[in-house]
């Protein structure tokens, strides 16, 4: 299987490509696409069947949940249990932008999705084709990057080809991504510690101590 390459405008998405993209997600295809930060795999979270792909392409643990794009605090109202105030302030702070905040996810939310922790990563991407496509695909799409476990991350949709091969039929080519550092990853799940980062990564771990700090 060779992958079809779409090649979509970073910088003025083409609709009649963002909704063929959107379409095949809702159809229960997975993509390679760029998000803001590494290029992604996204698939439907609620089709069981493209979350088994996505797994799969990677090779990744079953054990290890995926994250989600989403286009908004209200979609992440819609896929968490009652958020707690620190989401709110990072999300103000933060989004659109390389931060990836875990929360306790909803009843609503696949299981297979969260891998069993009851727990789910969302971020609001900052690029405009991965926001475009969730916007045109009316739900979250999957954001775990698109490249083989253990094996580097990809900046180009011809690395996405090369590395994954004949795992994917359909790549989005952006262009290069904007940057080569993955998001930062901060835990709000836990009552007691409040916050805790789980990666550095563009946002820097001092930048979010002395957000908090700020009160």
């Amino acid at each position: 299987m060779r992958a079809e390459i779409v090649k979509i405008s970073s910088a003025n998405p083409e609709p009649s490509l963002i909704r063929y993209a959107a379409d095949q997600i809702r159809a229960g295809e997975v993509l390679g696409m760029p998000t803001d930060t590494f290029y992604g795999l996204a698939a439907d979270p609620f089709n069981l069947l493209a979350v088994d792909r996505v797994y799969d392409i990677k090779s990744r643990s079953r054990h290890k949940p995926l994250s989600l794009l989403i286009e908004s605090v209200d979609q992440a109202e819609e896929l968490a249990r009652p958020l707690p105030e620190e989401f709110y302030k990072l999300a103000r702070r933060f989004w659109p932008g390389p931060l990836t905040i875990i929360v306790r996810a909803a009843s609503r939310l696949p299981l297979k999705v969260t891998a069993n922790t009851g727990n789910v990563a969302l971020r609001i991407p900052s690029a405009k084709i991965p926001l475009a496509v969730v916007q045109a695909a009316s739900i979250p799409i999957t954001a775990t990057s698109a490249n083989l476990s253990g094996e580097n991350e990809c900046t180009t949709a011809e690395a996405v080809r090369d590395q994954l091969k004949g795992r994917i039929s359909i790549i989005v080519d952006g262009g290069t991504s904007p940057r080569e550092i993955p998001s930062t990853i901060v835990d709000l799940t836990d009552e007691e510690a409040r916050w805790r980062i789980m990666r550095e990564g563009a946002i820097t771990s001092q930048e979010i101590s002395e957000f908090f700090a700020q009160g």
